[in-house]
This record gives structure tokens, C-alpha cells and sequence, in this order.
């Protein structure tokens, strides 16, 4: 609902901005295109690109940012050092710390659109993804209702905390059929997801493994900042051709 809103992009043509918004072209990564950006700046919301994030936030507070909404993560994950960083700058702040992403169920559309199956180790991790655009959602509120969210740390879930299996009946029931989940070794997932994951692979497999017996609660706080939250058959429904 604002008008005075400017947007960052390394792509203007391909971002597809709604109409009314600013564009400045740039990116988290090269520092020297972000001067221009800031200028007349108020509120960030920033994106965690941990590389440049001391540059960042010092080019922020000399235009004058006072406030900076970031997306990063509590202690003992890996975005901590973004919210650290956030806090030192001197400037006001609001944390918003999502569970994994909804999108992140996109890494198993290769195997169902070849053979409706997925191969994971954990069937009955479970944990409460969010839908990114309800994390953007968030971000929005609090940007405009800042004085309410200032100094807090918002812990971010979706509305229903899901086993993998259940996620990917959700998955089913969109496309109109019926899926399999293959139990296989830690160590399989492991090299399946290397090639694209890297190391981190090692990090997302243990981290599934943490939700066998500790599975994900869900957290009220993004009902209680943007009302009624994204289940994850909602979003599957929505986003049912990626799996096509």
C-alpha cells in the first residue's frame, strides 16, 4: 500500500516489479553499486548475503537508513552472523527468522516428473515450512508498522508442522496422483544432493535427521503479524506446475 517503495535488482527487466515501484539496478555483492540505491532510504530490507554485509550496513547507516529488517537466523544457525552484524550497526532493527522455505520442496521435482518417487533417509522428519511470500508478507508489516517490531526477533513458521511424507502427499493430491517416498541411506541423500548442495548437503541431511526426535513446532508469530498463514497444500496447489 506504499508508494515511496524502491527495489534492488541485478535484472530489472526479469524481476517484474509491480507498477509504481523504483528500480535501482544492483546487487548485494558489488558494494559500488549501492550509493545511488540508498539515497533518501528510510527502511531496508535486507536479504542475508553474508560476503558483503559489514560494507552494507555501513554504506546504510552514512545515507541515513535508520531501520533494517533482515532475513537471517538464530544462534547455532547459519545465518546468525547476519542478525550479529544487524545489531552492531548501530541502526535499528527487526530479525525475522523463517523455517525452511516451502520452495525448498522444489529440489524434489526432478524425481516425481521422472518417476513419482522420492528417496530421502528420515520419512518422519517433521518441521513447519513457511511459503516465501509469506515471509514477504511479514517483512511488509513490519516495515510499516516499525515502531511495533523494533529491537524484536521474529521466529517465523508456517501454520501446520508436516512429516516428509505428508509433505509430499500434499505434493500428490495437487498433481492428482499418487507419489512414493523410498527410504534410503544418509549417506545416498548425501551424494544425491552434493552436486547442487556442496558441503552444505551434509548440513540439510543432519538437519532433517534433528527433526526425526525434535520435530518443528509451529510458532503463532506470522498468524499473529499478517493473519491467516500459507499451508503447505495451498502452496503446492498454487505451485503444482513445478512438479509437472
Amino acid at each position: 500500500g506504499r508508494t515511496d517503495v524502491r527495489a534492488l535488482t541485478n535484472h530489472p527487466s526479469r524481476a517484474r516489479l509491480p507498477a509504481g515501484v523504483e528500480i535501482a539496478e544492483g546487487f548485494l555483492g558489488r558494494v559500488d553499486s549501492l550509493p545511488d540505491a540508498l539515497v533518501g532510504v528510510d527502511q531496508i530490507y535486507l536479504a542475508p548475503y553474508p560476503n558483503t554485509i559489514a560494507p552494507v550496513l555501513e554504506l546504510a547507516r552514512d545515507a541515513g537508513v535508520r531501520h533494517v529488517v533482515d532475513l537471517a537466523g538464530p544462534p547455532e544457525n547459519w545465518w546468525h552472523p547476519i542478525s550479529v552484524a544487524v545489531e552492531q550497526s548501530g541502526m535499528q532493527w527487526t530479525h525475522l527468522w523463517p523455517g525452511e522455505f516451502m520452495e525448498n520442496s522444489t529440489m524434489w521435482a526432478e524425481r516425481i516428473i521422472e518417476s513419482d518417487c522420492v528417496r530421502e533417509p528420515f520419512p518422519e522428519a517433521a518441521n513447519a515450512p513457511i511459503a516465501m511470500d509469506d515471509i514477504a508478507a511479514a517483512a511488509a508489516a513490519v516495515l510499516i508498522d516499525e515502531e511495533a517490531h523494533q529491537g524484536r526477533s521474529h521466529i517465523l513458521t508456517g501454520p501446520e508442522s508436516l512429516t516428509r511424507t505428508e509433505l509430499l502427499d500434499r505434493i500428490g493430491t495437487a498433481l492428482g496422483r499418487t507419489l512414493t517416498f523410498e527410504t534410503v541411506s544418509r549417506q545416498e541423500t548425501i551424494d544425491d544432493l552434493s552436486p547442487s548442495m556442496g558441503d552444505f548437503a551434509i548440513t540439510y541431511v543432519d538437519g532433517l535427521e534433528s527433526w526425526v526426535d525434535n520435530p518443528q513446532q509451529v510458532d503463532p508469530t506470522l498468524s499473529e503479524i499478517i493473519g491467516a498463514a500459507t499451508t503447505f497444500g495451498q502452496w503446492a496447489q498454487r505451485n503444482v506446475d513445478l512438479f509437472r
